[in-house]
């Protein structure tokens, strides 16, 4: 807007310009918390136009924030790292209203952020160096060889409801680490901790490289149609159409989607902990988390006593919802399509011949669903076959390992899988039978909290892989290829034209001295052509 420009004259121009919305598009977002239904906060439904002008501003300010360089970076990096521990008692408090997590749950999204933050600020500056790679034989140690890391101008992130501050975390700063700009689209579900995390960015005066975009899936679609990388955690039904948009659009992507976790329980396991680890990695965060356990396969020897163990401690957890004191343990699922899912795996199961031993049912106000374990289920029903993303956890029998390992590869998913076993070399021989982008020996969750490995799913828990070092920052950026002469260089290299026989020969000989082995090194009836030709 000019100086000289009413606001009224600025609006009806701005109007103009954009295309009508749909007569029944909200243009407001109502968020409500889950365990109660009360409406804790709105969001604005964003535009496709809004989400574009918001990427143009941030392409603007890109290149400076690449040029400062990762030390650079790192100095506001470590600035969000303060200001995320300092307001943790807040962004709980925001975490819970639109979740209904139990505190202690809500107390994990800012710790863990911190505490990734300052693995990628700390460690940008070596991750992004230039790499010089050697030369592949004699004749290329002419030049000096270069890779280097440049950044993706602006990275589109699209995070889910299960975590809303940890997600977001999770892909905005390694990218913003690499030198990108970020816009990120959380889930509508669960977008205010997005937005507490780009009041931070803010507050802390920093750069304008990070911006939060609101809505639902029209906004979603125009991040994918703007942006240059597209980082998408959430279902396989949308990770593909995201693939799709994002091929027509030859940008690159990454998508971590779907899971069915299995856990191995054998003979020689620590019962105890199997039953405390199990129930843990189940029931965390009422069971939605992409790699909860959601299988599990127990040999017949100690069957019945994992199984009592496991229920034991299922139905001791305490479920409820916690203002700021640490008194529940489950809180509840994100909404009723997510209630439905479950109720829906359950009474299955049943009507099929299982049996629940605890849980089973929704419970108290809200979407709160009993913690739930289930035995005699088999691979033909839902909650065996289907991701659940709730408080279950399906129990069978198995002979032996052979078959508890044919079984847990008996799926479309393979995100992430623990062994639990008295003999940690057979669980690692095991582990690497598995069909899952990452195992656990006797833990669960343990490579979430392990930045050095990547955390990527095979088959259609996804594509591509967050993290894994080095790694987490260089997928935002391109590698630029550099070749830089160290010898004097002559005024006509041998291959150029005008094509000289005798240069020539003398070109190609030496590479096929190189790179060939034996009497091969020296091609005969070639050379004395090449030598024909010369008379």
């Amino acid at each position: 807007m000019t100086n000289t420009e009413s606001a009224p004259s600025a609006a009806k121009k701005a109007s103009a310009r954009k295309p009508a919305a749909k007569k029944d598009a909200p243009t407001v977002i109502e968020v409500r918390n889950p365990g109660t239904g009360q409406i804790v906060g709105t969001v604005p439904a964003q535009s496709a136009d809004e989400v574009a002008a918001t990427v143009r501003e941030l392409r603007l300010y890109q290149p400076e924030w690449e040029a400062i360089g990762p030390d650079g970076r790192k100095e506001w990096l470590l600035k969000l790292q303060d200001w995320l521990i300092d307001n943790t008692e807040h962004l709980a408090d925001v975490l819970q209203s639109e979740t209904s997590k139990p505190r202690a749950d809500a107390l994990i999204d800012p710790s863990f952020g911190a505490d990734l933050i300052g693995y990628y600020a700390r460690r940008a500056a070596k991750f992004l160096a230039d790499d010089h790679p050697s030369p592949h034989s004699p004749l290329a140690r002419v030049k000096k060889l270069t890779t280097a890391y440049r950044p993706y101008p602006v990275v589109g992130v699209i995070t889910p409801w299960n975590f809303p501050l940890a997600m977001p975390v999770m892909d905005v700063i390694p990218a913003l680490a690499a030198g990108a700009a970020v816009v990120l689209k959380p889930s509508e579900v669960t977008p205010l901790s997005a937005l507490e995390l780009a009041r931070g960015w803010r507050e802390i005066g920093a750069p304008p490289v990070f911006e939060v975009v609101t809505g639902a899936s029209e906004t979603g679609a125009a991040v994918v149609g703007n942006a240059d990388y597209i980082q998408f955690t959430g279902s396989t039904a949308t990770g593909r159409k995201i693939a799709a948009a994002c091929v027509e659009r030859m940008i690159p992507y990454s998508l971590e989607l779907g899971g069915k976790d299995p856990a191995i329980v054998l003979a020689d396991a620590d019962i105890d902990r199997a039953a405390h680890g199990i129930a843990f990695g189940g029931m965390f965060n009422a069971g939605q988390v992409c790699i909860s356990v959601e299988r599990v396969y127990v040999e017949a020897p100690v069957y019945d006593e994992f199984v009592a163990k496991l229920t034991a401690n299922v139905k001791a957890l305490r479920q409820g919802i916690d203002g700021r004191e640490l008194k529940h343990d489950v809180g509840a699922l994100a909404n009723e399509n997510q209630v439905d899912i479950v109720q829906r795996h359950v009474e299955e199961a049943v009507a099929a011949g299982a049996k629940v031993l605890t849980g089973g049912k929704r419970t108290g106000q809200g979407t709160f669903f009993e913690p739930t374990v289930l035995v005699d289920v088999d691979h033909s029903m839902s909650c065996v076959a289907e991701e659940t993303f709730g408080p279950t956890l399906p129990v069978m029998k198995v002979a032996d390992e052979a078959e508890a390992i044919r079984l847990a590869n008996d799926s479309v998913y393979g995100l992430s899988a623990s062994v639990w076993t008295g003999d940690k070399d057979r669980g690692e021989r095991i582990a690497r039978q598995l069909n899952a982008g990452a195992v656990n020996i006797n833990d669960v969750f343990a490579n979430l909290f392990s930045y050095a490995l990547p955390m990527g799913g095979w088959g259609l828990s996804g594509v591509g892989a967050r993290w894994g070092g080095a790694n987490g920052v260089r997928k935002y950026c391109r590698q630029q290829a550099i070749t830089k002469p160290i010898v004097p260089t002559l005024q006509k290299e041998l291959f150029w034209y005008p094509y000289q026989n005798a240069k020539l020969l003398t070109a190609l000989g030496a590479m096929r001295a190189a790179g060939a082995r034996g009497l091969r090194r020296i091609d005969i009836p070639a050379l004395l052509k090449l030598k024909g030709d010369n008379k």
